[in-house]
């Protein structure tokens, strides 16, 4: 590796045996462990992104996954880790809603890069939901919520928990909106859980770069201005809003919550 890579002594703190119980570690041996995560972060900010993949795929714990929405820029967390890891679980949490040019993005790049594809869904089809609650993206913040809640986040923590994950690797950048701005590299949560945002610190240029290096495709909206791509219903262009801020969710929110689950209650 080049750069300063994390040394097992930095994860020290990280990785010693504590109790069989999660909920048992003392306030002296979290604060302790943050501390050390935090070094780490510091550490991995010296690596590129490709050795920060490398790095978690070989000392952290546990069973892996990637999640991907399969939008706009996903081609490069793909590539990147099923690279390094061709078999790893790929989660996508499929609303019933996504845009045709999402299916069509999924099978290409399910075929192209030979993607272990783990397809979850909410518990309920779309069109009995929409009889039982109508539709509930129309219904302010509080609708959008509950309806994310059933079709995106419940079936996200269904695939943790029956993949029996560990760590889970996930595509989220600082500049993708103010809510993602401090989004460190490496996280853990209690239980030995941990999530790793590798291409964290990318801009678009980077992005732009690793799919022109790897002739990978971007999503094929992406042309006509969809920055960022959700279900049909709650994303926009940008052409036809004033910020990106406003791209999903008719600008109430930015975020569907998915990537707010604390891996501890999984």
């Amino acid at each position: 590796m080049h750069g300063l890579a994390p040394k097992d002594s930095d994860f020290a703190a990280v990785f010693e045996p504590g109790p069989a119980d999660a909920a048992a570690l003392t306030l002296d041996e979290e604060q302790s462990r943050k501390a050390a995560i935090a070094h780490c972060n510091e550490l991995f900010a010296t690596l590129p992104a490709e050795e920060r993949v490398e790095w978690a795929l070989h000392n952290l714990p546990g069973r892996h996954v990637l999640s991907s929405s399969f939008g706009a820029q996903a081609a490069v967390s793909l590539h990147m880790v099923v690279n390094q890891q061709p078999d790893i679980p790929v989660i996508v949490v499929d609303t019933g809603y996504l845009f045709p040019e999402t299916y069509q993005f999924i099978d290409e790049l399910t075929e192209r890069l030979k993607l272990n594809l783990e397809v979850y869904r909410g518990k309920t089809s779309p069109a009995w939901q929409e009889t039982r609650y109508g539709e509930r993206w129309n219904q302010g913040l509080e609708g959008i919520a509950a309806y994310n809640r059933e079709n995106k986040i419940e079936p996200m923590e269904r695939a943790l928990r029956e993949l029996n994950v560990s760590t889970w690797f996930a595509g989220l950048r600082r500049d993708q909106s103010i809510s993602r701005a401090d989004v460190p590299f490496l996280n853990w949560s209690r239980g030995e859980r941990w999530k790793v945002h590798a291409i964290a610190d990318w801009g678009d240029r980077d992005i732009y770069s690793y799919l022109k290096k790897h002739n990978l495709p971007y999503h094929p909206l992406w042309e006509q201005g969809y920055v960022s791509i959700g279900d049909v219903h709650t994303t926009k262009s940008l052409n036809d809003v004033d910020s990106a801020e406003e791209t999903r969710f008719f600008g109430l929110t930015r975020e569907c919550g998915l990537h707010d689950i604390d891996l501890s209650t999984v």
